[in-house]
This record gives structure tokens, sequence and C-alpha cells, in this order.
């Protein structure tokens, strides 16, 4: 017996390191397997997205043309005359208008659309089909049918108007009304994303909810009041926030109902940074804008992040008083 004690400590320590072996071999064995199928997304993602951002940044302190001249290191000085360009800051300027412009509108009518689809209005995969499809159409199309629509002479937009009894407008040569009619071909484009967004919220809401309201007696306005626009409220912040995203990136429709001549209500900053870098070709004055438009769009997310998180802080207070 005392000879056989030590020998069976040795057999079950020998085997639970064994054992050990295999199960951190095992769990390497799963590691690299995973490295394997992560590699193919690791390679796009730096060759697409961390490539060009470094690369941009370089080109950005660099007097880099697209004729291949230059590419000399002249530090901060596409970002200093950025700063003083006046052109670049009324882009900016009519990009953040557009964003204001568009973003209450296409807000409120993707609520309305949602609350009456929801409400079950007659024909409900109709009215959910005709208000998506715009969206997915190309900008290219979009801005076709909106260039006839706001045709002086035969659009539909000026027949409305004379019959109404109003004086015709040149909507898209007019610099006092191009901005409006790109925002509302915009709201008839990409209304129906937000649409979807809060169709799919309101559906999130407990049918008790509205069933309790009814036998309190509160008719179907209080009971959009105080049920639905509050339960909205998450999906209501990120549907602003991206919209916001959205609309700071203006180019397609306004570039192309335009005929590519932009004019100083309508330049948006993309298209600017385009002006710049293949019709200037000034590459590294184009880049130093865009990364100048980063920081914009940067502060932008950091100011609606605080305001989302303040917001939930107060909810969260409200709810435990």
């Amino acid at each position: 017996m005392t000879t056989a004690a030590p020998t069976t400590r040795t057999i079950v320590t020998g085997g639970a390191q064994r054992g050990g072996r295999r199960h951190v071999g095992a769990q390497r064995s799963e590691q690299l397997v995973s490295w394997v199928f992560l590699a193919p997304f690791l390679i796009a993602f730096a060759l697409f997205l961390v490539w060009p951002i470094l690369h941009g940044i370089y080109l950005s302190f660099t007097n880099q043309s697209l004729t291949g001249a230059g590419g000399d290191l002249v530090g901060f000085a596409n970002y200093a005359e950025a700063l003083a360009d006046p052109v670049m800051w009324r882009s900016l300027g009519n990009t953040l208008w557009f964003t204001v412009l568009s973003t209450v509108p296409l807000v409120v009518i993707a609520l309305v659309m949602a609350v009456l689809v929801d409400r079950g209005i007659p024909g409900q995969w109709l009215w959910r089909l005709s208000f998506f499809m715009p969206f997915l159409l190309a900008s290219t199309v979009i801005s076709q049918i909106w260039v006839w629509i706001f045709n002086p002479q035969i659009g539909a937009a000026n027949n409305i108007l004379e019959a109404l009894g109003l004086a015709p407008i040149a909507w898209l040569q007019n610099p006092d009304t191009n901005m409006i009619a790109i925002v509302i071909a915009t709201v008839w484009w990409t209304v129906g994303f937000n649409f979807l967004l809060y169709l799919a919220a309101l559906q999130n809401i407990p049918a008790q909810q509205y069933e309790a309201a009814s036998l309190d007696g509160a008719g179907p306005w209080r009971q959009l009041w105080s049920i639905t626009i509050p339960q909205l409220g998450p999906a209501t912040v990120l549907i602003v926030m991206l919209q916001i995203l959205a609309s700071l990136k203006l180019f397609d429709q306004a570039y192309q109902m335009l005929g590519g001549v932009a004019s100083d209500t309508t330049r948006s900053i993309v298209q600017y940074m385009y002006e710049a870098g293949f019709v200037g070709y000034r590459f590294g004055y184009s880049a130093a804008i865009s990364y100048v438009f980063f920081a914009l769009i940067v502060i932008i997310g950091v100011a609606q992040a605080a305001i989302m998180s303040r917001g939930a802080a107060a909810a969260r207070r409200k709810e435990q008083r």
C-alpha cells in the first residue's frame, strides 16, 4: 500500500497534464480557425477603410495633384487655407441648411405615414409599397423625375401653382427656390426608410396599453400623445441621428438635378471636395477639406450621444420617482 499510492498519484497527475495540454491545444485550434474566418473581413477592412483613411490624412499634408505633380509635404498649409476659404464655409453652411430643411419633414412625415398604416387603413400592403418604393430607386432616376416635375414650362409643379392661381416658378434656376426643390425631391425619395423604422417601432408597442387607455376613456388623439409618441422616443432619436448623418452627405441629387452646375446656394461641402480634387486637380487640398468636414461630423456625433445619454438618464430618474 505504501508503494501504490505514489504510483496512483503519478498516473492521475500525468493524465491531468495531458488533458490540460489537449485543452490548450483545442483552444489554440479554435482561435486559429476563428482568425482564418476573420481574415477576409480584416483584409477588406484594412484595404478599403483603414488604408484610405491613413492615405487621405497623408495627402492632406501634401500638395498632391490629380495630374501626378507635386506630392511634397506642406504641413498644415492646406488646413489653414481651408479654414480661411469663404467658399468652403459657404458650402458647409449650405450643407447644414439642407440638413435642417430636410431632417424635420423626413421625421414628421415618416411618423404620420407610419401611424396611418399602423392604425389599419384599408390596403395596407399598397400603402407600404408606395411609401417605400421611391427609396429603392437610384438617385439618377429620382433626379430626372424631379427635373421634369420642376420644369418651368411643362412641369407638374407649376401646373399645380397655376391651378391655384399662383405665378409659375423657375424652381431649379432660381437661387431662392433651388434648395427648396432639392429638399422636396429628397424627402419624397428617402422618407420611406424612416417610415419603415417607425412602423417597426409602432408594432412593438403592446396593444394592451391602447386597450387600457380606451377603457379609461382616452380617444385616438390622447392615445397618440400619451402612448404612441412617448414610446417612439428611442426610435425618433435613432432616426434623427441617421437622418442628420445622411443629409450631411448631400451631393448626388443636387449635382444631377442642377446638371453639375453648382451655385452659391446649393453647393454642398461634398461637392466642393469633388470640385477641388477632380476639377481643380488639388488632391491634397480636397483631402484637407474632407477631414475638416469629418471633424464636424465627429462633433455632431458626440453632441448627439451626449443628448441621448442625458435623455436616458432623465427618463430613468423619472421612472424611479
